[in-house]
């Protein structure tokens, strides 16, 4: 028998969470997602030096104001350029968290990172741009999509940000599954969820059932999961991106992996819903735990932004 990872790849599309190149060729997934996080990482990494001093030579003749984050966007595009060379599918590339609350800004970046890919030789249909699932974030999205560019919504903590998306004829979502069990885990201390009661597991199965039952066409991709009882429930999603270590932790798995998800499921009848941003940000703030996740993923990719563009900085003087 297979093991529980080869099982899961034939039910469900598998992305690595993660920027590490020797990670992704071992593991072989469709696709991958970065994020400043994940580049921050990459950068200390000896095997992407010489990525780093290509972004900061492209960068070294602009104006000193705009010159770090210059560099960390040739950074983005060159890690993801490495990425997909290995694999067959797509890469996430993600716009700075600075701009969570700037749809215009969020526009122009990813205008801009579409138009860095393009000049290296590869397709906008190779890109996923990444950004926070803000009103300003999907609006943005919404007006990028309509342009071609595809999108990927991250930071999505709730409904309300699913059907948001949704209505915005948006690519791929990401719903945080193990940063919603953090939360519950901080705010009931003591109690137990088995993984079949999982706050994150039950969430992204709500918002996977509302998407076939309606037939949205945008895709559902679990995301930040603690272990792999989490994935295990939800096998069958769409996708699911998952760290290198919880890929082989699966791998070391055997057993009969049960699909839980699927499009011919039975589901209970459904009201569709519309939301204007009035209703979305009343929901949000009636959802304390979106909207503590949703702040707090922001301020933490941001930091690690800044940490990014200071090391950039630092390497350039």
């Amino acid at each position: 028998m297979s093991n529980k990872l080869e099982q899961l790849k034939s039910m469900t599309t598998v992305v690595a969470d993660t920027g590490d190149i020797d990670a992704i060729d071992r593991y072989q997934p469709i696709d991958a997602t970065t994020n400043p996080s994940l580049l921050l990482k990459a950068a200390a990494l000896p095997q992407y030096q010489h990525l780093l001093e290509r972004s900061l030579a492209a960068a070294a003749a602009a104006p000193e104001a705009s010159r770090a984050t210059l560099a960390s966007e040739h950074l983005a595009v060159s890690v993801g350029c490495e990425i997909l060379q290995l694999i067959p599918g797509l890469v996430s590339t993600e716009v700075d968290a600075r701009l969570s609350f700037d749809s215009t800004g969020t526009i122009a970046t990813a205008r801009r990172l579409i138009d860095l890919y393009e000049k290296q030789g590869v397709t906008r249909e190779r890109i996923l741009i990444k950004i926070a699932a803000t009103w300003e974030g999907i609006q943005a999205a919404a007006q990028l999509e309509r342009e071609g560019i595809r999108c990927n919504l991250t930071l999505l903590f709730s409904f309300t940000q699913a059907v948001a998306c949704a209505n915005a004829g948006i690519t791929l979502i990401s719903p945080f599954v193990g940063r919603i069990l953090d939360w519950y885990k901080a705010h009931n201390p003591g109690l137990d969820y088995p993984p079949a009661e999982d706050p994150g597991v039950l969430s992204v199965t709500r918002i996977y059932q509302y998407y076939k039952y309606f037939d949205h066409g945008t895709i559902v991709m679990g995301a930040s999961f603690r272990n792999t009882g989490e994935i295990e429930q939800l096998a069958g999603c769409d996708r699911l991106t998952i760290s290198p270590q919880l890929m082989g932790e699966l791998e070391q798995q055997t057993g009969t992996l049960a699909r839980r998800l699927s499009p011919d499921m039975p589901l209970d009848d459904m009201e569709p819903v519309q939301l204007d941003e009035r209703s979305f940000r009343w929901q949000m703030n009636q959802d304390a735990m979106a909207t503590e996740k949703l702040a707090e993923g922001i301020r933490n990719f941001a930091a690690d932004q800044s940490k990014l563009e200071r090391l950039l900085l630092e390497k350039i003087s």
